[in-house]
C-alpha cells in the first residue's frame, strides 16, 4: 500500500498539467493565439503619404468624372471630354501603383461604418471639375516636396495633365478655369528680387516666391538656357513670316521663352560670360513645317526638359520647374495639341 500511495498522489498531481498542455495543443491546432493583439496596418513612411493621396485624389475624380459622363443632360462634347478625362486619370492611379491593399480589411472592419462610394452619389460637370482642380494642386504640391525625385518626376507629370483636362473642361461648361502658379525663373539667391518671368499674366493669387532648382548641374541648367533661347528664336522668325492671330501668339512665347533664357542664364551664373551657351541664331525647321506644328514640337521638347529635371532637383526646390512643365503642357494645348495623360514623359506615350 504504501509503495503505490506516492506514484497514485504523482499520477494526480500530473492530471491537470497534461489537460492543460492538451488544451494548447488543440488552441494551437485551430489557429489561436491567446494574448496576441489585433493585426495593425504597416504605418506608411512620407513617401508613401504622398503616393497614397494623390492616387485617392486621381480615383476620385475618375469616379466622378464616369458618373457625370452618364448624366442625361450632359452635352455630347462635355461627356467625352468627362469619359476622356476619367480614362487619364484612372491610369495616373495605376502608374502610381494603385491602391494600398494590406489584407486586413475584412479582417478588422466594421460594417457599421461603411460609407458610401462616391460614385453613389450624383456628380456633374461642374463637381468633376472642382475634384479635378482640386487634385491637381494637391498633385502639383507634392511634386515639388516628393522623394525619391522619380516619384515627384510622374506626380508633376500628372499634375500638368490633370491642370489641362481641367482647363478643357472649364471651357466646355463655361466655367472659371483653375487658378495657376505663376510660371517664372525664380531669382538667384544673390540677386535683389525682381522680374525674370514670362510676360504672361498670373492667374494665382498670392504665391510663394520661387526658389532656385538644388540640385541640378551646370549642364542642366545651360542645356535649358539653350533650349529655352533657341525656341525664342524659332518663334521670333515664324511671328515675322505670318500675320494675324499666329503673329500674336508666336510673338508672345517668343518673348516668354527669351525672358525664360535670361533668367535661367542669371540663375546659371552664365550670363555675359565664355560658359553662355546662347548664340545669334540657331537652325529653324523648314518654313513648308506649319507654325502650329513647329510651336507644339518646341512646346512638347520643354516639357520633357523640365519634367527631367524635376527629377534631378531637391525636394523643396522644383516648385518653378514643375510650374514651367504646366506652363508648356497648356501652351501646347493653345497651339493644337492633343491632352495626353503624362506629359513630359515620353516613355509613357
Amino acid at each position: 500500500m504504501n509503495a503505490n500511495g506516492p506514484r497514485s498522489r504523482t499520477r494526480r498531481r500530473s492530471g491537470p498539467a497534461a489537460l492543460a498542455l492538451a488544451c494548447a495543443v488543440v488552441l494551437a491546432g485551430c489557429g489561436v493565439r491567446l494574448e496576441t493583439p489585433p493585426p495593425t496596418e504597416p504605418v506608411p513612411d512620407a513617401a508613401e503619404v504622398v503616393r497614397r493621396t494623390a492616387v485617392a485624389d486621381a480615383l476620385l475624380v475618375a469616379e466622378q468624372a464616369e458618373a457625370a459622363a452618364d448624366g442625361t443632360r450632359v452635352p455630347g462634347p462635355v461627356a467625352e471630354e468627362l469619359a476622356r478625362i476619367a480614362t487619364a486619370t484612372a491610369e495616373h492611379a495605376e502608374q502610381l501603383g494603385g491602391e494600398y491593399d494590406s489584407g486586413l480589411d475584412e479582417i478588422v472592419a466594421d460594417p457599421s461604418e461603411a460609407s458610401p462610394s462616391p460614385s453613389a452619389r450624383r456628380h456633374t460637370p461642374a463637381s468633376t471639375l472642382t475634384a479635378l482642380t482640386d487634385s491637381a494642386a494637391r498633385t502639383r504640391a507634392a511634386a515639388n516636396q516628393a522623394q525619391p525625385g522619380p516619384l515627384g518626376r510622374l506626380l508633376a507629370s500628372v499634375s500638368a495633365a490633370q491642370t489641362r483636362y481641367a482647363v478643357d473642361l472649364a471651357q466646355l461648361i463655361d466655367a472659371d478655369p483653375p487658378e495657376l502658379s505663376p510660371a517664372q525663373v525664380p531669382q538667384p539667391e544673390d540677386e535683389p528680387s525682381g522680374e525674370a518671368s514670362s510676360p504672361e499674366p498670373a492667374s494665382a493669387g498670392t504665391q510663394e516666391v520661387p526658389v532656385p532648382p538644388a540640385g541640378l548641374s551646370a549642364e542642366d541648367l545651360t542645356a535649358l538656357v539653350l533650349a529655352e533661347d533657341s525656341a525664342g528664336f524659332a518663334l521670333e522668325v515664324r511671328a515675322a513670316q505670318a500675320d494675324g492671330a499666329v503673329r500674336e501668339r508666336a510673338q508672345e512665347r517668343a518673348r516668354a521663352h527669351r525672358t525664360r533664357a535670361q533668367g535661367w542664364a542669371l540663375v546659371a551664373g552664365v550670363d555675359g560670360t565664355e560658359q553662355d551657351p546662347r548664340q545669334v541664331a540657331y537652325t529653324v525647321p523648314r518654313a513648308d513645317t506649319p507654325t502650329p506644328d513647329l510651336a507644339r514640337e518646341l512646346e512638347d521638347g520643354l516639357a520633357r526638359n523640365y519634367a527631367s529635371l524635376v527629377a534631378r532637383a531637391e525636394p523643396g526646390t522644383r516648385g518653378a520647374l514643375v510650374a514651367l512643365l504646366v506652363d508648356s503642357t497648356l501652351a501646347a494645348g493653345r497651339w493644337g495639341a492633343e491632352p495626353v495623360p503624362f506629359p513630359g514623359l515620353p516613355e509613357q506615350s
